[in-house]
């Protein structure tokens, strides 16, 4: 009457073992590391000795200093405190490609390890690092996006023989396209419309409306609008992705939260400046023509009247230039850049690697200008702070282009070649940022937080504290209430909290403050399985039936309700996992994971130790309950 299958038991061991052996990698503390990167091929034997030296002539004494298997150097230390301090100490060692990393290391013993049992991830507020809310400018994206379109339709134009006197953007976001009087609207409208539904291109994007006898508007679908800044938005995010990967930041996490907006968390790191500098840096450079000398350009600064396929620029001493509207190369096509001194000044530069279609761009300009120039921009976004009408602060941001240089094409050249006009820093930053690439369009900051490491270590103590105190209040409640089936509960329940630990460790979930929050919800809803099952049990004692076969219908008869309550909190965890963020999204990873766990627990573990304890009895007349 009272019986388990033998194979539940089996089951119940296996998890049991299994829990508490990826549970276990949790109970290690990690290092304060300072990690030190240098490229693929790692950090030299000099470095490493001059890091080794500075911290000990500041008496800083590692705990251990390791190579990984990335050439990377790892420096644990005692403390938070000693971290800060000894990376303030490094930063000034390093040199071009080198960087220098907060982190934090385990000290999980290299047999778990090599099972791939490692500790469950910690959010910001129980760890320390910072915290970055990132907006695509969606006006530079659609800009960038209507530039690339009219320099399609002027090669397009071009290559078609059809004459044209200009294709500038409008206020409201469209391009006019200004032919000759002698050049047809209807033959331009179809070259443009076969051209842009080519390789790359989509003329459904775009609709076409004659103006006039020689007119032509370009304007994008409203669909397609919204669609530039989401695809900037995910062409930024693999470019901010290699950034962070490049700084070595152990962990981090880069969400998108909604159509124009990122979500960076960097657990450990506390320089906000340097973050931001590293990962939403926009600068990059721009290759165009120059269309007129010194003279057209001052004149067209004087009078304001530029020349129909050129825009006014300036050098940083502000002499004006005159440039192609037609760029030669964008950020986005550099392949690799290094810092080189300038053979012929010494001075620093920038060794460019391009795509092959831009190199073969760049050659075909070259190979037919030789004598003329050929412009390098520099484009960066310069943080704005204003005040609105009540003071509080606003922070925005504005492009900033300028020319770096215009030398005279003395040879024809292609994919690789250098730039020069920039100084040291410049040279550096410039390289970092084009080695991982280019923005799509630049992003702002509209959020940021710091999360000191003590606060963090805080909240974890408060957090802990306050799931365990739960589960002994429980316990307590249930020994003194149910008895031997107390017992039976809180057993049960030991069990339910391994396997949590386990899972979130096992499958990388972040836990956090919600996190703990939705642990205690966890542990609660548990008891009121296991109250659904004891009191079950007592109603069918009181209705006469013996001791065994109460146990064996009160678990029976309970399980379906514990199903179906657990069902419906099963599907709102499911809900705030697919349309919450952030905090909402840990709170409903742990629910769900309590929910599951524990209708295992409590209906198959506790039924297991109840069999066990009570099925060998062959004259039970009571049950402790």
């Amino acid at each position: 009457m009272l019986e388990f299958p033998r194979w539940k038991y089996a089951l119940i061991l296996v998890v049991l073992v299994i829990s508490a052996i990826y549970a276990l990698p949790n109970i290690y503390p990690q290092d304060p590391s300072v990690q030190v990167s240098s490229g693929a091929a790692g950090v030299s034997p000099d470095l490493r000795q001059k890091v080794l030296s500075t911290l000990a002539a500041s008496h800083i004494t590692p705990k251990d200093v390791v190579s990984d298997a990335k050439g990377r150097l790892l420096v644990r230390l005692h403390g938070a405190d000693e971290q800060t301090r000894a990376s303030d100490l490094i930063k000034p060692l390093l040199g071009d490609g080198e960087t220098v990393a907060l982190n934090l290391q385990s000290t999980v013993p290299g047999w778990l390890r090599a099972i791939h049992a490692k500790p469950m991830l910690l959010g910001l507020d129980l760890q320390g690092g910072v915290h970055f809310l990132m907006q695509v400018d969606q006006k530079a994206a659609l800009q960038k996006r209507l530039e690339g379109t009219a320099d399609s339709i002027r090669s397009l134009l071009h290559d078609k023989q059809i004459a044209y006197g200009s294709v500038e953007r409008q206020p409201d976001d469209s391009l006019l396209v200004t032919l000759d009087p002698a050049a047809s609207v209807p033959n331009a409208q179809a070259a443009i419309t076969t051209g842009l539904a080519g390789p790359g291109g989509s003329a459904n994007a775009f609709a076409f409306e004659p103006r006039g006898t020689n007119q032509l508007v370009v304007r994008l679908n409203d669909a397609d609008v919204a669609r530039v800044s989401a695809d900037a938005v995910d062409q930024n995010r693999t470019v901010i992705a290699d950034r962070i990967n490049a700084m070595g930041v152990a962990e981090p996490v880069l969400q998108r939260q909604g159509s124009d907006r990122l979500v960076v968390e960097l657990p450990g790191l506390q320089d906000t400046a340097e973050a931001k500098r590293q990962i939403g840096a926009a600068a990059t450079l721009e290759f165009r023509a120059v269309t007129g000398d010194g003279n057209a350009a001052a004149e067209a600064q004087r009078t304001g009247i530029v020349p129909p396929d050129s825009r006014l620029y300036h050098y940083e001493n502000g002499a004006p230039i005159l440039l192609s509207k037609r760029v030669l190369v964008s950020g986005d096509e550099l392949l690799d850049a290094k810092v080189t001194p300038d053979p012929k000044t010494g001075m620093p530069s920038v060794e460019v690697k391009l795509t092959a279609p831009a190199g073969k761009r760049v050659f075909d300009h070259t190979v037919n200008n030789v004598g003329k120039q050929m412009a390098t921009v520099y484009i960066d976004r310069i943080p704005v702070v204003t005040h609105d009408a009540q003071g509080k602060e606003v922070q925005s941001s504005r492009t900033q282009e300028r020319v770096i240089a215009a030398p005279t094409i003395n040879e024809p050249f292609g994919a690789n070649f250098v730039t020069t006009g920039l100084s040291q820093d410049q040279a550096t930053d410039l390289a970092k940022q084009l080695k991982s690439g280019a923005l799509a369009a630049p992003m702002d900051f509209v959020e940021q937080r710091v999360v000191g490491p003590s606060l963090g270590r805080e909240n974890v103590v408060r957090g802990t504290q306050a799931v365990v105190f739960s589960f002994l209040f429980v316990l307590a409640f249930f020994l003194v209430y149910y008895r031997m089936f107390g017992v039976i509960t809180s057993m049960s329940l030991l069990l339910q909290m391994t396997m949590i630990v386990a899972i979130m460790s096992i499958f990388g979930a972040t836990m956090s403050l919600p996190g703990f929050a939705g642990l205690a919800l966890s542990v609660g809803m548990s008891v009121d399985a296991n109250v659904l099952i004891n009191e079950r049990i007592r109603d069918e004692l009181r209705l006469g039936l013996p001791p065994k076969a109460a146990i064996a219908a009160g678990y029976d008869r309970a399980a379906g309700t514990i199903l179906d309550a657990n069902m419906t909190v099963l599907l709102a965890g499911l809900a705030l996992l697919a349309f919450g963020t952030g905090p909402l999204k840990g709170f409903a990873m742990t629910t769900l994971i309590g929910v599951i766990t524990s209708t295992f627990t409590a209906v198959t573990v506790s039924r297991g130790i109840a069999t066990l304890v009570y099925s060998r009895r062959k004259r039970l007349k009571s049950l402790a309950i």
